[in-house]
């Protein structure tokens, strides 16, 4: 760890930044990008289509069920480690070759939904 941050502090070195975020999926990644992330991974059980208008946010399942269930907004399902489908450093390699070609430019599931949420965080209790 590098650096811890309040939210959105900018980060200024490289390496793991820890960020002050609250559990809100928007609030937290409109956090991240002020911060100066250019990709956003959001690990998702529940499945709520989130984006950002400046940054692709990459929707991970957390669980082959629910990338079944919504395969328009889910971009990656790593449940395959789960389900004995592949290794976990297969599931990494597919995850951190989508994140480059998101970082390049290739159309993300919430940009094709048109999800570009932006919310800043108020400190206190978040809904």
């Amino acid at each position: 760890m590098v650096a811890v941050l309040d939210y959105p502090e900018l980060v200024t070195k490289p390496g793991r930044n820890l960020l002050c975020t609250p559990g809100n999926d928007v609030e937290s990644t409109t956090a991240e990008v002020g911060s100066g992330a250019n990709v956003v991974l959001l690990t998702t059980g529940l499945g709520p289509p989130t984006g950002n208008p400046i940054a692709p946010v990459v929707r991970i399942s957390s669980n082959t069920a629910r990338a079944r269930r919504m395969p328009d907004i889910i971009d990656l399902n790593p449940g395959s480690v789960i389900d004995g489908e592949e290794t976990i450093g297969q599931a990494g390699d597919r995850i951190l070759d989508y994140v480059v070609r998101a970082a390049s430019g290739e159309e993300v599931s919430a940009v094709r939904h048109g999800q570009t949420d932006f919310i800043p965080w108020k400190r206190g209790v978040s809904l």
